[in-house]
């Protein structure tokens, strides 16, 4: 048998991934689908090993070392006794918060490793340590040292602030206080000093410090509800069901008094589910009850009502809240990593050059020492001042986009990647309160024969008032109230209009009855157990200070709309509910059976018994597919629930079944009989529930929209259009999440969407895989579990199927899953990502993207603390990467571009000079000279470049197209690269030729004379070089000149100031500054006229 199974298995790795449902069809196009990555990957030799396997191998060599280093511990299944930590078998991690990247003793060796880990600054601290030794001393050490030394401190002091306030924030965490329940008494704990096995008292809207069994509750229902929006995402409150042996006991000191244990499973990173069971061993016969995710308090989320004592079961690392948070890296920009290869190269174009020149002097003496001599004195092909130029730029870019005015509250958190923006193809979304409100409204009742919208809502209020009006001129003492309108209609009402208004308040009265909503009051002294008699009750249950809870906020809404209309629910506990009339009346229902939602049954029921008159009823709600087939037939479900989700509406079919005595009466016996089953519980419960749902009388389909946030459409469309492909990626359930994205226009109307079938084992997944890659421009859906197959078997082939979709939804998703996306979209498409959300549940996908964006929304501050740029609505996403993406990107290509070439023209006249003067290692230039040259005299006008724009920051936003061609990565690459070596080689030559040819005798004067001409070419070449002009480029240009100008009368050692002032200084120096600086001016023009770039067009 098992070998059968294997063989199966190898089958299916043999297989195409093109097969039919049949079997295979014996089509040769079918071979040709299967993806080449897996033939790629085995070619590996010589060149790989070269090309960059080096690097693979040694960090799988390092990880390996760190691995064994701390070998992380197996996580176990564990018993906790109550109360008694020291019982515990295993040593457990502490309780302690960390999210610092260094310690003391690793923070100034990590800074370190991180810059010297660029190619470019670890050359600089080679050339800087050679000037220690004498034989190769070419100038002062000030001039290599400062530079370096000032990179250092920069980033040093950066570094160190953002640790600090990761630490504060930290240590706030782990001090705040717990009570702790001990046998003396209660005792205050700090959050850091909780070990598994505790019992702790957390107070209402106090954090759960750690994973806790939930034992007792102040709450007399012996249920509380918790907020779990750092953990998941979602902003209505749950409810948690307290261990009913621990809830009984009479006082909170005998929780010491019983011998209980709790056995958990091991940690995990679901959130959804929990398994373990409950022990009392000190009575006869022991108690045992199971334990499941309801009776669960976990870490991070906060307790919403009462007073809640827990025991801890999982501490520190293993809570399921660290379990779903990655570790931040450090993000370093494509820009930046594409300038690190660019310094690569004009390293290898410095040693070539230097072996030239050792070899043209003929490798006469210490040859090897000349030519390091060779590798300092070229050393400015590659300058220094790149790095402080562009971080000093990065944190200009920063200043602009928090100052600008139209996306106010933008915060960037790290300032090294602005230029990430302009770069992006990939945008991951989460849906709820990033493109969604998560403000449920109600819109829509249809019966069937007659639909109400908002404008017709005062209609369904008076049918109510009318149905109730009756009732209301009985005496209204209880017994003899009756829930149902009289059937006594006044003679004068139509026959037609009493059904309409019949049918109105069932349904209006199975909406405010089929839910799991609890009402709340703020200031109520007096409990809920006050008697629905006299106008107590009024004062008692005041709309003034009643909220609702629940775990939907579709139900909220629901329940709202009910009160709008006059049936008011004012009570609820496990075993009642009460509702208030529109005349003040109050009517309790016995709540006898509730079956809750679930992903799979997609619908909840409810039996109540009237307490008036005793009827029982099963009322029901759900999708409109798995209500489909128990409501009774009818012709107009199916057709009103597509124009609905084509409104982008929520929709809900609702039902009822009356049932007589002893219909329950059978039904309640197998129902308790299925629930005590040991085998299949969940499939003979769910089989004795089904038995009750068919033939039931459809009574309504309603209508609720998850109001979008402003203006989301139009920026989605924006984005689309600059070529941005936008994957949304929620915890929230397939319909919902289908729904929003229709109506936000994520899919467009005329597209198709597929919605990937649930797959659970390898042989479906190929099925399916080979289904959806027959579909041609269509939106998926796809949903977390089968995503998770289809990774662990074809993920190849499924990333590639999902790239080539306009749109991706993937719905019930867990954090790490989010993440996980991500470094997919990552390895597969060596694209850029960008992941944008606003709660906890994001923190994982967004320190995982390249590029993570964080909105301060409803859902508190995790999302928009853990990003690199936090905004405050979705709708700024729009201007941050087409206007301040695209400046900086663009910026950031001209300004490095630009000081390589400023390095690269003085290294070409050392290189002349040096050849001529018989290729001799002497500087041309020396001390402040070259110093001088990188900063005062031409750092203002260069740094300048980062206020330069070339089209206006309307048009990119009117022409989103312009966002494309950066994707391409055309502003910085090999060719307009090589396109600046050939400028800088060709004025370098011309300015230190036609030195030598006009100079006079001395060679003071050949000096004075390129020097100047070369500071004057600079000048020119960043006019050249500008798009837009700007008054502070001008200010610079000038300012830079008027420096040179002024400092010529302090530098007599190297300039002959008699010479200077004549006029024949004057006319060769603007002859050479001419012939170097025309011929570029004269390609531009032609170049603007004969193929203008595709911006020129938009800004003429």
């Amino acid at each position: 048998m098992w070998y059968q199974i294997e063989d199966e298995a190898s089958n299916l790795d043999e297989m195409p991934l093109m097969m039919s449902e049949e079997a295979f069809e014996n089509d040769e196009s079918d071979y040709h689908t299967l993806p080449r990555a897996r033939i790629h990957q085995r070619r590996r030799g010589l060149g790989w090993f070269l090309c960059g396997g080096w690097k693979v191998l040694c960090g799988s060599c390092c990880e390996c070392l760190a691995h064994t280093c701390r070998r992380r511990k197996e996580l176990k299944a564990r018993t906790v006794w109550l109360g008694h930590p020291e019982k515990c078998e295993e040593k457990y991690p502490k309780n302690a918060i960390k999210n610092q990247k260094y310690n003391i003793l690793t923070f100034v060796p990590g800074v370190l490793y991180q810059q010297f880990k660029f190619f470019l600054n670890l050359y600089f601290l080679v050339v800087a340590c050679s000037q220690f030794v004498p034989s190769l001393k070419i100038g002062y050490l000030y001039t290599y040292w400062a530079p370096l030394g000032f990179v250092l401190a920069v980033t040093m002091v950066r570094e160190a602030v953002d640790e600090v306030r990761r630490y504060r924030r930290d240590k706030e965490m782990n001090s705040q206080l717990y009570s702790k329940l001990t046998v003396r008494g209660k005792v205050q704990v700090k959050s850091s000093d909780i070990q598994v096995g505790d019992l702790i008292i957390v107070e209402k809207n106090q954090r759960v410090p750690a994973d806790m069994i939930f034992l007792r509750t102040s709450e007399k229902t012996g249920a509380c509800f918790i907020r779990t929006d750092q953990l998941d995402g979602e902003t209505d409150w749950k409810l948690k069901i307290a261990v009913a042996c621990t809830q009984r006991l009479p006082a909170l000191g005998d929780l010491f008094s019983i011998s209980a244990y709790v056995y958990a499973q091991k940690p995990q990173l679901d959130i959804h589910s929990f398994e373990g069971n409950f022990t009392r061993e000190d009575c006869d016969p022991p108690i045992h009850e199971s334990l499941s995710i309801e009776n669960t308090l976990w870490a991070s989320t906060v307790v919403a009502s009462g007073t809640v004592i827990g025991v801890v079961i999982y501490t520190g690392k293993e809570t399921r809240s660290v379990l779903n948070t990655s570790q931040s890296k450090n993000k370093v920009g494509l820009l930046d990593l594409e300038l690190n290869r660019l310094t690569k190269a004009l390293f290898l174009a410095l040693v070539v050059l230097s072996i030239v020149m050792v070899a043209l002097q003929g490798f006469i003496g210490p040859w090897f020492r000349n030519l390091f001599r060779f590798i300092v004195l070229f050393s400015y092909i590659i300058p220094i001042s790149l790095r402080v130029n562009l971080d000093m730029g990065k944190s200009a870019y920063g200043w602009m986009i928090m100052k600008d005015e139209n996306i106010p509250g933008t915060v960037v958190r790290t300032s090294t990647i602005p230029e990430e923006l302009g770069r992006l193809v990939y945008l991951l979304t989460d849906k709820t309160g990033t493109l969604t409100q998560n403000e449920m409204v109600f819109r829509r009742l249809h019966l069937g024969t007659v639909s109400y919208g908002t404008d017709t809502m005062d209609e369904i209020q008076s049918h109510i008032i009318q149905s109730y009006a009756q009732v209301s001129s009985a005496p209204s003492n209880g017994s003899s109230a009756s829930s149902t309108p009289s059937r006594k209609a006044p003679p004068s009402a139509p026959k037609v209009r009493k059904s309409v208004s019949s049918r109105i308040h069932e349904a209006v009265k199975a909406i405010a009855l089929c839910h799991n909503v609890t009402p709340v009051y703020e200031s109520r002294a007096n409990g809920a157990s006050t008697e629905p008699e006299s106008t107590e009750a009024d004062q008692d249950f005041s709309d003034d200070n009643r909220t609702y809870q629940a775990s939907s906020p579709d139900e909220v809404a629901l329940v709202r709309w009910t009160e709008s209309v006059g049936l008011t629910l004012v009570n609820r506990d496990l075993t009642s509910l009460q509702l208030k009339t529109p005349a003040g009346q109050i009517l309790t229902f016995y709540i006898l059976q509730i079956f809750p939602f679930t992903s799979e049954s997609k619908r909840m029921g409810i039996i109540v018994r009237e307490e008036a008159t005793g009827e029982i009823t099963f009322y029901m709600k759900g999708a409109d597919v798995a209500m489909a087939s128990i409501v009774q037939y009818n012709d107009w479900l199916e057709e009103e629930c597509g124009n609905m989700a084509r409104e982008g509406l929520r929709t809900l079919v609702v039902a009822k079944k009356s049932l007589s005595e002893e219909q329950y009466q059978d039904f309640e016996s197998r129902y308790n009989q299925a629930k005590l089953s040991l085998h299949d519980r969940a499939l003979k419960v769910a089989a004795v529930v089904e038995s009750l749902e068919r033939e039931m009388e459809l009574l309504c389909l309603t209508g609720v929209e998850d109001q979008l946030q402003a203006d989301v459409r139009p920026t989605l469309e924006l984005l689309r259009n600059a070529g941005i492909k936008i994957w949304m990626l929620t915890g929230d359930k397939l319909e919902t999440a289908t729904c929003i994205a229709k109506s936000s226009h994520l899919v467009s109307r005329s597209q198709d969407i597929h919605v990937f079938r649930p797959v659970s084992n390898r042989g479906e997944a190929h099925l399916e895989l080979n289904a959806f890659r027959r579909k041609h421009d269509c939106a998926l859906v796809i949903s977390g579990d089968s995503l998770e197959v289809c990774l662990r078997y074809y993920e190849h082939e499924f990333v590639e199927l999902a790239c080539q979709c306009p749109a991706v939804v993937c719905c019930r998703c867990s954090p790490t899953q989010k993440a996980q996306i991500v470094r997919l979209l990552q390895q597969h498409t060596a694209n850029r990502t960008c992941a944008i959300g606003d709660g906890g549940n994001d923190v994982s996908m967004i320190q995982a993207a390249d590029c993570g964006i964080g909105i301060e929304g409803r859902e508190g501050k995790q999302a928009s603390l853990a990003a690199d740029f936090s905004i405050t609505q979705f709708k700024h996403i729009g201007r941050l990467l087409m206007v301040h993406g695209r400046n900086s990107y663009k910026r950031s290509a001209a300004l490095g571009q630009f000081v390589m070439h400023r390095g690269m023209i003085i290294s070409t006249m050392q290189a002349v000079f040096s050849s001529i003067f018989y290729f001799a290692s002497v500087p041309l230039y020396q001390g402040f000279l070259m110093v001088g040259y990188a900063t005062i005299y031409t750092m203002f006008p260069v740094f300048s470049l980062v206020l330069d724009q070339d089209v206006k920051p309307e048009m990119a936003l009117l022409y989103p197209e312009l966002y494309k061609d950066l994707t391409k990565g055309r502003s910085l690459s090999f060719k307009t690269f090589l396109i600046w070596v050939l400028i800088s080689v060709y004025q370098g030559g011309i300015l230190m030729y036609g030195a030598l040819v006009l100079f006079d005798q001395e060679f003071v004067h050949v000096v004075a004379i390129s020097f100047t001409a070369l500071i004057l070419t600079e000048l020119l070449m960043v006019a050249l070089t500008v798009r837009t002009w700007h008054w502070l480029m001008v200010v610079a240009e000038f300012f830079s000149l008027g420096c040179y100008l002024a400092s010529l009368a302090f530098l007599n050692e190297y300039f002959d100031l008699s010479f200077i002032t004549t006029r024949a200084f004057l006319w060769k120096v603007c002859t050479i500054t001419l012939v170097s600086c025309l011929p570029l001016y004269i390609i531009k023009y032609l170049k603007r006229k004969f193929s203008p770039p595709s911006y020129s067009k938009l800004s003429s």
